[in-house]
């Protein structure tokens, strides 16, 4: 029989989480990070061809997709990596344990206020920094900048599982916080290195579908690709239309992959965790 959970304690736990964050600034700073960059490539973006101003929202998101895919994975990792091995190095693991709460609701507690957290700090920074520009977008392009934001959301909230599982199955702080920059460094840098290494060795005898597949096992890619065939100005600046399978290029199956990212981690975590 499955456990009952009390959502008062979840709520508890996650309000915590949510007012430390702000209470030390970190939403604000995070906030201010992304509204800064976002309002400097929108208005600087085209100043290599000798351009400045707003040169459209396609081309904005384009140059934004890749500034999130190298900041935000690290901001989640770095804001769940101690989330539970801190909690158990301060010796407030086991007072909380003592308490009728369950291990489940602890993490999900956790879990959701530093989620709440994250999405607030990058919807407000995200929206912040196109503000001074909203006079030249249209409707469309405000559904479309919205839509980047929330597959930003997406992102970060799928780096968050990934640290939390490091914070469940670490032994102290200083092995969690290395096990979190390796995976960073890995996902973001060394991930696609790798595959387009193996992609010239092979000499073309690694197909499309399975090129494909391997880029599914990559948050970050999966992100990407959620952009890139969002746009057809997008996927021409990319051009990866005519290697993509037609069947991964629907923003619903790489929204069902990005889900998977964050529920499965997740799901490994409770389940060591208990």
């Amino acid at each position: 029989m499955s456990e009952r959970i009390e959502w008062g304690q979840v709520r508890v736990i996650a309000a915590k989480e949510f007012r430390d964050r702000i209470r030390n600034r970190w939403l604000l700073a995070v906030a201010l990070i992304f509204a800064l960059f976002a309002l400097a490539i929108a208005w600087f973006g085209s100043a290599q061809q000798g351009e400045v101003g707003f040169r459209g929202i396609d081309v904005t998101v384009a140059s934004l997709v890749s500034l999130v895919i190298y900041l935000l994975p690290l901001i989640a990792l770095i804001l769940g990596y101690d989330a539970i091995v801190g909690e158990r190095e301060r010796g407030s693991l086991e007072l909380m344990l003592s308490m009728p709460i369950t291990r489940f609701e602890i993490l999900l507690g956790k879990y959701l206020g530093l989620a709440a957290a994250l999405a607030t700090s990058t919807a407000i920074g995200f929206g912040a920094g196109l503000l001074p520009m909203s006079a030249e977008l249209t409707v469309s392009d405000g559904y479309h900048y919205a839509g980047f934001v929330a597959s930003a959301v997406l992102l970060g909230l799928a780096f968050l599982s990934i640290s939390m599982l490091v914070s469940v199955i670490a032994l102290d702080r200083v092995r969690a916080s290395g096990v979190a920059i390796a995976l960073w460094f890995f996902f973001v840098l060394i991930f696609d290195l790798l595959l387009m290494g193996a992609l010239v060795l092979s000499q073309g005898t690694l197909g499309s579908s399975v090129f494909a597949a391997l880029l599914m096992l990559n948050p970050a890619d999966v992100f990407r690709l959620l952009n890139i065939f969002s746009s057809e100005q997008v996927q021409h600046m990319y051009g990866l239309a005519t290697v993509m399978p037609a069947g991964l290029t629907s923003p619903s199956v790489l929204l069902a992959i990005m889900l998977a990212w964050i529920v499965v981690p997740f799901t490994l975590a409770t389940w060591r965790f208990k």
